[in-house]
């Protein structure tokens, strides 16, 4: 069995995400993978897996928004 195997697939392939540290690639596929995209209010839900992602893996909540930032542009 190979390694690319055994780990997981990212949830995203974008040029940002690419740039990512390995750490900071499975904080942002985490959240991905663990916010509600069903909730009313999505800034609510937003914020509060980044917050939950971020303890979780140990890093500032400034990773998930600042690579948010740069994925839109904005």
């Amino acid at each position: 069995m190979r390694v690319n195997q055994i780990l997981k697939p990212n949830v995203v392939d974008t040029t940002e995400f690419n740039k990512l540290s390995p750490l900071h690639k499975e904080v942002v596929n985490d959240f991905y993978n663990k916010v509600d995209y069903d909730n009313k209010d999505v800034v609510k839900e937003v914020e509060t897996t980044i917050d939950t992602v971020s303890l979780k893996h140990d890093v500032k909540t400034d990773v998930i928004y600042n690579y948010i930032e740069k994925e839109t542009g904005e």
